[in-house]
């Protein structure tokens, strides 16, 4: 958000040639995401402007989006983000209309990327049906765990969609979805926090897969590949939460 293009140099020099980034975030509370200002539209394409200035085209960049946008604004940002080549819109309206995210992926040929925030793939499949993904992200820890998310996966391909597992929420999930990025034939790529498996995603596994000049290797140990610290079970801030069928 204050230095893009110093970090987008930084991340090719460590081999990673994709960014992902959300500087339209702060301008949807101004009208509650139901309109963007002139000088909103400016400082949110600014980032674009600097990242591609400094490093072309070696670098993809992908817009989050949150779902922070009505179906009118989410249109009218994707017309000035795409003159700098985006490889994807993701989640730009709220994934509660498959219709409404069909209209917005067929306005522009940037590709639609949805959604972390779905559930099983039953719903993946009402908006692939739809035409109104053309990249599947899913979450395990969200959509039900690997066998879940291997089933998306698998639908996906028989869409000729590629999938792009999502990370965000901790190691372990992580780690399982590097597993499945793996295990399926359509993966585009695997989403990472370098800060966070640099930094706290240490804090509470043994180890994480080996990640090196953009690339993740896979582990050669039992399982997912990685254990909680004996520590993390002595966290003060620890809770636990239990489901159960």
């Amino acid at each position: 958000m204050s230095r893009p293009a110093e970090l987008a140099e930084s991340l090719l020099e460590s081999g990673i040639s994709a960014i992902k980034i959300w500087p339209f975030d702060p301008h949807a509370a101004e009208f509650r995401g139901q309109h963007i200002s002139a000088e909103g539209m400016r400082t949110a394409l600014r980032p674009f402007e600097e990242i591609r200035k400094a490093v072309g085209d070696r670098m993809e960049i992908m817009l989050e989006m949150h779902s922070l946008w009505s179906l009118p604004a989410a249109k009218r940002i994707a017309i000035e983000v795409a003159a700098f080549n985006p490889t994807w819109f993701e989640d730009p309206i709220r994934m509660n209309n498959a219709q409404a995210l069909a209209e917005f992926a067929s306005t522009t040929n940037v590709w639609t990327c949805a959604s972390e925030t779905l559930g099983t793939r039953f719903a993946y499949k009402d908006y692939l049906d739809r035409d109104a993904t053309h990249v599947v992200m899913a979450d395990l820890c969200w959509t039900g765990g690997l066998t879940e998310g291997r089933k998306i996966a698998a639908m996906a391909d028989t869409y000729h969609r590629p999938v792009a597992p999502h990370d965000c929420i901790g190691p372990v999930g992580f780690a399982a979805a590097i597993q499945m990025s793996f295990s399926q034939p359509n993966t585009l790529i695997q989403e990472s926090v370098r800060a966070f498996y640099r930094g706290w995603y240490l804090e509470l596994v043994t180890e994480l897969p080996k990640i090196e000049n953009g690339y993740v290797y896979p582990t050669e140990a039992p399982g997912l590949g990685l254990e909680l610290q004996k520590s993390f079970f002595e966290r003060p801030d620890l809770s636990i939460r239990e489901s159960r069928l």
